[in-house]
């Protein structure tokens, strides 16, 4: 089952397909994408990151040490943004790019999960697009706050999708689009540490609890992205996340 959370006529409500290009509140009335605000698909606990995860991508930025553990950060949750919702390029970046990555929504509280039982402890899934302006980070083991923790620098839905209807989260497609233009194409199977090992491992020093999300990574293939860009990032039956690129003057500074 596919769910959003959409903003529409002064409430919050919780939205389902219901064609293309509209949605089924749970009044029952029929609305289209472009008549909701997108919110999140779900309220986030602990966002959890993970960096260079994909080994092509790390090569695509000239990262060659040795990994002994994941590179793990966490965000706050004002750097969510829903679908068709803008991401902001600072006036001072030269290179801000997108990351298309598998959005891991954990269901019950997991603490000292085996890898055996980790995918149990998942509720669903989402698309995440982690925008990064790499202009902003120090160094690969300590990203930058303003590189990974920019107000709306993270988009998160449109779907949250029940983990029920994925039977393997390491058996999907990922892809971006910038102007409609393929710029990145990348398969969930090729994570150096899969979903079920990042639970284990998360769960092996911290508890996670029911809403905390892990980001997973992004395969190479980044570009640089500009203002009144369209940046469309998609994962095989997870869903098609829609943002545009808005520079300082937009938000009035």
């Amino acid at each position: 089952m596919k769910t959003a959370r959409v903003a529409y006529a002064g409430a919050i409500h919780t939205a389902t397909p219901a064609g293309d290009h509209e949605v089924r509140l749970t009044d029952g009335r029929v609305v289209s994408h472009h008549q909701v605000v997108w919110l999140p698909p779900v309220e986030p606990g602990t966002i959890i990151a993970l960096g260079l995860n994909y080994a092509e991508h790390a090569k695509e930025l000239a990262f060659n040490a040795r990994q002994d553990e994941p590179l793990a950060f966490l965000k706050g949750p004002g750097t969510l943004v829903g679908h068709l919702g803008f991401a902001r390029r600072p006036a001072d970046a030269t290179f801000m790019h997108y990351e298309c990555e598998l959005a891991v929504v954990i269901g019950r509280s997991a603490r000292g999960v085996s890898r055996a039982q980790a995918l149990e402890y998942v509720a669903g899934y989402s698309v995440a697009n982690d925008y990064v302006i790499r202009d902003y980070i120090e160094n690969w083991y300590r990203p930058n706050l303003r590189a990974k923790n920019r107000d709306g620098c993270t988009a998160l839905g449109p779907w949250f999708v029940d983990a029920a209807d994925v039977p393997d989260p390491q058996a999907l497609a990922l892809s971006t689009r910038v102007n409609g233009v393929v710029t990145q194409q990348g398969h969930t199977g090729d994570m150096i540490l899969d979903v079920a090992g990042l639970i284990e491992y998360l769960s092996s020093f911290m508890t996670l609890s029911p809403g905390d999300i892990i980001l997973t990574g992004t395969p190479d293939g980044i570009v640089d992205v500009k203002a009144g860009d369209e940046v469309v990032t998609e994962i095989e039956g997870i869903g098609t996340l829609i943002n545009t690129i808005a520079d300082d003057s937009d938000f009035g500074r």
